[in-house]
């Protein structure tokens, strides 16, 4: 579920190590700086090689191209966000618990992948077929998940809407539409964006009393 479409068919690399892994996450977050100030079209490989200090053969060991470099980058808040509703089989909390928490996860993810989380929302034409099929993948399987735990929760007299569908997305258009105006310089730091936008989430679906942070739900309180 969670294998990255980004490298292409054929493309060797270097086994992962520590070592291995430092000089990628180099590479990683350089790249991610520059998309994130001047977008992809104006992102070279000569402007990261440059800005690494390094050689092309350098950045080419590691990544086959530019764009694996972006969707190596965009596919770690995708998996992050979308698996937000993954919750174990043994996990028998009520499912008001698990929506207030997985929406709050959401959120977080979204603010704590700043920017590469805001790459598929800005540029959505740079990525391939494949991955846009890997993606849309994801997003089925965390959408599926939410609507059957808004059921349940309604059921249980925990929520109150009407259309299950429309809800569920209303609710995660508020980290979607992040991308639009966030700055981790904000007024409001990250973690109080999250919690800020956590309570809002859940008046879109309706939650009929004040939900506790995901940090104190019931799993994670410590006893007296």
């Amino acid at each position: 579920m969670t294998a990255s479409p980004a490298r292409p068919r054929g493309h060797r690399q270097k086994a992962a190590t520590p070592g291995t892994d430092e000089k990628r996450e180099r590479i990683l977050k350089v790249a991610e700086r520059l998309f994130a100030s001047q977008g992809y079209a104006n992102t070279t490989i000569e402007q990261i090689v440059r800005e690494l200090g390094l050689t092309k053969p350098f950045v080419y060991y590691y990544f086959h191209n530019k764009q694996e470099i972006f969707e190596t980058l965009s596919w770690r808040p995708t998996v992050a966000c979308f698996t937000a509703m993954d919750f174990p089989d043994d996990d028998v909390r009520p499912a008001e618990v698990k929506v207030t928490e997985g929406l709050e996860r959401l959120i977080r993810a979204t603010i704590s992948h700043y920017p590469a989380a805001f790459f598929p929302y800005r540029e959505p034409q740079v990525y391939r077929p494949e991955y846009l099929a890997a993606q849309k993948k994801l997003a089925h399987h965390f959408y599926d998940r939410l609507c059957a735990l808004l059921e349940q929760g309604r059921r249980d007299g925990s929520f109150d809407f009407m259309e299950t569908r429309i809800t569920a997305l209303a609710a995660c258009s508020l980290p979607g539409f992040l991308y639009a105006w966030y700055r981790p310089d904000g007024r409001l730091n990250p973690e109080e964006m999250v919690r800020e936008l956590s309570r809002l989430a859940w008046r879109v679906i309706g939650l009929r009393q004040a939900a506790p942070s995901a940090k104190d739900s019931p799993t994670r309180r410590k006893k007296p």
